[in-house]
């Protein structure tokens, strides 16, 4: 990157931007709606009516163009150095250490409450009247879906990481990079589908469990590691579609994909974690 009189620096000097104030908005707005449900407010009341679709559309309004902003910001204006995609690796990192520890704790509940049972469970972990699910039916063939779909987007990184356009050769090299742009195009559209599969079978053992998230501490145990987790595999579908639209519209090459690796980060990091939840909460723990 070449430096100017006025930047003497690799650094990025972020523009002054609207989207994080009104992020912060919205999700108080929707804080405020979830409590007022949580309490059972009126939720026919012109103010629930009225905060709720609004704190929805600010959020994703907000989100929207503060993601678009920085695509912008790396792909047409080139102001992601090599200084700078190295902090946003580094902040990336530290972002998944916080996702460790915010499930570490969770697993730490977990295992208090199943190693050493306490009498008002029966002294016994699953506690009584607590029907435990199969792990061996939906359980591992999510886990099959899960693990296939980490096959498939290193699939997809490979394809688009190795992909290199010489002049010297041209009509057999652009060939080529037709070719692996549609392999990379596939790997990232099954890994979307088996995500949305996996949260499809989610959803149907969450309806047919023979329990709920009150039934004492194994049901609250298991819902929030489920259900948080579940919540992690869509957003890491969402940011993998973000990537497939931005790979149809060529913004990925061999030198420029950190948006790409950092989403296959996070889709490995959902992987690991569901090896834990199978092996630990639905083989163990039952």
């Amino acid at each position: 990157m070449l430096f100017t009189k006025q930047t003497q620096h690799p650094f990025h000097i972020v523009r002054v931007s609207p989207w994080p104030i009104l992020i912060s908005f919205s999700i108080l707005n929707l804080l405020i709606t979830l409590v007022l449900y949580f309490h059972e407010y009126n939720l026919n009341s012109i103010w629930f009516v009225m905060l709720q679709p609004v704190g929805i559309f600010l959020f994703f309004y907000a989100f929207i163009n503060w993601l678009w902003d920085v695509v912008v910001e790396a792909t047409f204006e080139g102001k992601h150095s090599s200084r700078v995609q190295y902090g946003l690796r580094l902040g990336f990192i530290f972002f998944i250490l916080s996702e460790i520890m915010f499930f570490f704790g969770f697993f730490w509940a977990f295992f208090h409450s199943s190693v050493s049972p306490s009498i008002w469970i029966g002294c016994i972990f699953p506690p009584l009247g607590i029907p435990v699910l199969n792990p061996w039916a939906l359980p591992l063939l999510n886990t099959v879906i899960l693990l296939s779909s980490g096959v498939t987007v290193t699939w997809a990184h490979k394809v688009i990481v190795t992909n290199k356009v010489s002049f010297k050769n041209i009509k057999t090299t652009a060939a080529a990079y037709y070719n692996s742009r549609k392999e990379g195009v596939k790997g990232l559209l099954l890994t979307i589908i088996l995500g949305l599969f996996f949260t499809s079978i989610q959803l149907y053992e969450y309806k047919h469990a023979g329990f709920a998230i009150n039934d004492s501490i194994y049901g609250a145990v298991f819902f929030l590691l489920t259900g948080f987790h579940g919540f992690h595999v869509l957003v890491g579908t969402i940011f993998l579609i973000v990537c497939l639209f931005r790979h149809l519209r060529y913004h990925f090459s061999r030198q420029h994909h950190l948006g790409l690796e950092m989403a296959i980060w996070y889709w490995h990091f959902v992987d690991v974690v569901w090896i834990f939840l199978f092996i630990f909460l639905y083989v163990w723990g039952a």
